[in-house]
């Protein structure tokens, strides 16, 4: 394994279980553990499916040792007991890794959205640090789909940009556990959870999908200036159907290292 995986997690540093964690079944002992707050417990059913493994086993080591580890099978006599120190950590590990691989892909199907939907209804995987998104739940991401590439990243549905946990026990969680089709198949799939409330709520006084405006004593700081704001056209999104028809005409000619200017209605030559 690369250097990715090289810090171990939590429940390694200590051999002692109780014997209420040696009865539960490893999927839900390893979601209950610290750092793994945003994974799901996948269905029995669906790792059963070979189909649903399709192309994990040249991507994972100790690919069948692993396997039943998760699915709790009696291996006694079997080549996992003739393992010993390292090589019998590398599959716990592995196991680690199959069981994330395999809920990136659960958390695709129906099922596996809407066990994901109660915990972003619970706000489980917490708010936006952003001040003008108003507390909106965000939806845990990756920017890869392939493993050990970067950690878990948080997606904002009102500002469509990616952030950062916030606390270090998800340092050691692999984006490609959940991957970059996830959080917006899901909002696809629950429009309803899309931010409108929060958007709202802040028109009032922010105005609609309110940008923060750098000034210097009340004036607005030029859209020139290199401390003007970076993000502003980024975060404006089209109003309506007519608005999105003209952003879409601008040519992609345009200058990238200049702003757009401010009147979005204006001609672009």
């Amino acid at each position: 394994m690369s250097n990715f995986y090289e810090k171990k997690p939590d429940y390694e540093l200590s051999t002692d279980s109780s014997e209420d964690e040696e009865a539960l079944p490893w999927i839900t002992w390893f979601c209950t553990l610290l750092g793994h707050d945003f994974f799901c417990e996948v269905q029995e059913e669906f790792i059963d499916d070979e189909f649903n493994l399709t192309g994990l086993s040249q991507m994972v080591n100790y690919f069948t040792e692993a396997l039943d580890i998760i699915l709790d099978i009696d291996t006694e006599g079997s080549q996992e007991d003739k393992l010993e120190g390292d090589e019998a950590a590398m599959v716990e590990m592995s196991a680690e890794i199959l069981y994330g691989l395999i809920h990136a892909r659960y958390i695709l199907t129906r099922d596996g959205l809407e066990r994901m939907a109660l915990k972003y209804e619970n706000a489980d995987f917490g708010y936006c640090p952003r001040y003008y998104c108003q507390m909106t739940r965000v939806l845990p991401c990756g920017v890869s789909d392939v493993p050990e590439i970067d950690t878990v990243r948080l997606y904002c549905p009102n500002c469509n940009d990616m952030y950062s946990c916030s606390s270090s026990r998800f340092n050691n969680i692999d984006g490609a556990f959940f991957g970059t089709t996830f959080a917006h198949l899901f909002f696809e799939t629950f429009p309803d959870f899309l931010p409108k409330n929060s958007r709202t709520s802040a028109i009032s006084t922010l105005g609609p999908n309110p940008i923060y405006i750098p000034k210097i004593f009340g004036f607005k700081v030029s859209e020139f200036s290199k401390t003007s704001s970076r993000m502003k056209w980024l975060r404006m999104r089209p109003q309506d159907s007519d608005s999105e028809m003209e952003s879409d005409s601008i040519p992609a000619s345009a200058p990238k290292n200049l702003p757009l200017p401010p009147d979005l209605n204006a001609t672009v030559d």
